[in-house]
């Protein structure tokens, strides 16, 4: 069996009930769950910003994405509606999602259910220069689809 490296970053939580701190589910997960704090109920087509109860600081240089479950998606069509959503570094705020029922029925969201995955990045912060001209490229200035197969 192949050994899973990882390169750990150190997060300091706050939160009321220890069992909503975010857990990875295998040694090789690049997401850990995000749990909800609330009981919500999502009809069809609609959408409801959901409690974690989680509270955060996360280290300098880095940045948190909140991205959809799959499983949730495939078989309820519960997603994260701004996915992924970004949690900047100097938000110490609770962690909320924004989750969007696209199937066609009422979603029942319970405290402890698994919402969405939280996953962390190093930040880059670009410096913009301005330029006349930008270096030439085989697809240049070709934009929405221009690199895939031109029947679709």
């Amino acid at each position: 069996m192949r050994e899973i490296q990882t390169n750990p970053i150190w997060v300091k939580v706050i939160v009321d009930d220890n069992s909503l701190i975010p857990k990875y589910q295998t040694s090789g997960s690049v997401g850990c769950d995000l749990m909800s704090s609330d009981v919500v109920v999502i009809p069809p087509d609609s959408r409801r910003i959901i409690g974690t109860g989680l509270k955060m600081e996360i280290p300098s240089g880095f940045g948190a994405m909140v991205c959809s479950r799959s499983g949730l998606a495939a078989k309820h069509g519960i997603h994260v509606l701004n996915g992924p959503g970004l949690i900047d570094n100097d938000y110490i705020g609770e962690i909320k999602v924004i989750l969007h029922n696209t199937g066609q029925e009422e979603f029942i969201i319970k405290k402890g259910d698994r919402i969405a995955q939280l996953v962390f990045f190093p930040i880059f912060q670009a410096i913009f220069q301005t330029a006349a001209k930008l270096a030439e490229t085989i697809r240049g200035e070709g934009g929405f689809g221009s690199t895939g197969n031109s029947s679709t």
